[in-house]
């Protein structure tokens, strides 16, 4: 048999733990009739690891595996003897889709109607404590646990409580609003226990919540985390046949004693090649799918109505996108802290430059990319003695820095606003130099991130002059700009 980490492409284990308690969990299966490889063996171990007070080591336990590997088996084995040894245990089990969450479900009923079992299911309860109408599939247990099944996609799971352990499986489909949704309903519970798991995102899945997830532990970012990869070495011709068998018994366990031959020759002719790598092979795409370098669920949580009107700004600054549409933006310092908003929006250059003019006076400083189209309203601005910041991409990289940790400090905010969300959504990374600062690529003319750039810039200018100013309200224009 082999272990988890002679197989494993990536291992990242929880820096806390000490301790474990897969013994119990497994001599409750064992007791039941249900046994586990030594790579499962190992697994579990990680899954339960504990911290020094006993509490669960991982935060969230990640794991990105093949398809027929026995992963659905190992946690729906650690569900049952969670719900049987620690009593009012809920567990939510959520797919993406309501297919996938049946067939769980109808494997799970299986294992609760075995006789080992059957005595300790609610046979009083509706359906002999087995629920499998749609929407209402459950399994429940005499001493108050209950397993829930579920998907995703309907909204399920959202508005449950004090939940123990939550499964997202297809974590390469789960939603940054899934996950925003779901994650709350442990915030009750004493010690809960997340896992997600799934086979690598495809670029038509929405991927960015595993993507992240598997980035930040293997870069070493994440040191409460338990995460898992087993993968081929590298792509290979799929028509070599020893390479193929060679390659299948690395990354997949159970071949051939618990998955037979046929099976795994079903999925090679049936899937395209690139998904046999991904749903046979565990191998992530070499060109991963790009998402915003502004942290999603950061910036939804920075949501905040900021300075009340009438304050003005530390600064403010201007960008345009290829279609000509300006965005001014600003920025509010209180302490260490920053706001930052889209004060106006328009396609009528004279109009910005007047409102600018209005707002800034001489003191407040406005910077302005000089590779930007809005460089175009710096002659005028100056001429009526705006202090004007011409910036560049030194300028950029440092905004772009302070904006991502303040974020990530929860030192920033921002007004909710629909054009900067969208612009956030829309924003691609681009290298800056050699040294690791990055900027805003420009090239995609469909996407507008002129609202993002202008508000950064304005972070970036707010360092220049931090000194507050006071007289007309910056922000007085807002409720007659174009969006």
């Amino acid at each position: 048999m082999s272990r988890l980490a002679d197989l494993a492409k990536h291992l990242v284990t929880p820096d806390a733990a000490i301790s474990t308690g897969w013994p119990k969990v497994r001599d409750t299966c064992n007791n039941l009739g249900w046994f586990f490889d030594d790579w499962q063996d190992d697994l579990g171990r990680l899954i339960l690891a504990k911290d020094a007070v006993g509490m669960f080591a991982a935060s969230l336990c990640c794991m990105s595996l093949p398809r027929q590997v026995g992963k659905t088996y190992l946690v729906g084995c650690i569900a049952f003897a969670l719900c049987l040894t620690q009593p009012g245990t809920t567990v939510i089990w959520t797919a993406h889709r309501g297919r996938t969450a049946t067939e769980t479900f109808r494997a799970m009923k299986a294992k609760a109607k075995l006789p080992e079992l059957a005595a300790f299911i609610d046979q009083r309860a509706k359906g002999g404590g087995i629920r499998s109408s749609n929407g209402e599939q459950e399994i429940e247990f005499l001493n108050g646990s209950r397993i829930l099944f579920g998907a995703r996609e309907a909204g399920f799971g959202v508005g449950f409580a004090d939940v123990g352990m939550l499964v997202l499986d297809e974590i390469q489909r789960a939603s940054v609003k899934a996950m925003d949704d779901l994650l709350p309903t442990t915030n009750a519970a004493a010690n809960p226990l997340v896992l997600c798991m799934g086979t690598p995102p495809r670029p038509t899945d929405d991927g960015e919540v595993f993507t992240m997830l598997r980035q930040e532990a293997t870069t070493g970012e994440s040191d409460d985390v338990l995460y898992v990869e087993l993968a081929a070495s590298n792509r290979f011709d799929l028509s070599d046949e020893d390479e193929f068998w060679r390659q299948l018994r690395q990354v997949n366990p159970s071949f051939p004693h618990r998955v037979g031959e046929r099976a795994i020759l079903r999925n090679k002719k049936g899937l395209t090649e690139d998904s046999v790598y991904r749903e046979v092979f565990g191998l992530w795409d070499e060109f991963s799918k790009q998402f915003s370098p502004v942290n999603g669920p950061l910036w939804r949580e920075a949501s905040d109505v900021g300075p009340p009107d009438g304050a003005k700004p530390a600064s403010l600054a201007v960008d345009m996108s290829h279609g000509r549409e300006i965005s001014v933006g600003a920025c509010w310092l209180e302490d260490t802290s920053a706001h930052v908003e889209e004060v106006w929006a328009g396609v009528d250059e004279p109009a910005a430059v007047e409102w600018v003019v209005a707002r800034a006076g001489r003191r407040i400083p406005v910077m302005i990319d000089a590779k930007s189209p809005a460089s175009s309203m710096i002659p005028a601005l100056r001429a009526r003695k705006v202090k004007i910041l011409t910036g560049n991409e030194n300028d950029m990289a440092r905004g772009c820095g302070l904006l991502v940790s303040d974020l990530e400090a929860g030192r920033l905010t921002h007004a909710d606003q629909e054009a900067l969300n969208d612009a956030r959504d829309g924003a691609r990374k681009r290298a800056i130099g050699t040294a690791g600062g990055w900027g805003y690529d420009r090239k995609d003319p469909s996407v507008n991130i002129a609202p993002l750039v202008a508000v950064t810039l304005a972070r970036v200018a707010a360092t220049i002059d931090e000194k507050p100013t006071s007289g007309t309200p910056a922000r007085a224009g807002r409720a007659s700009a174009t969006r």
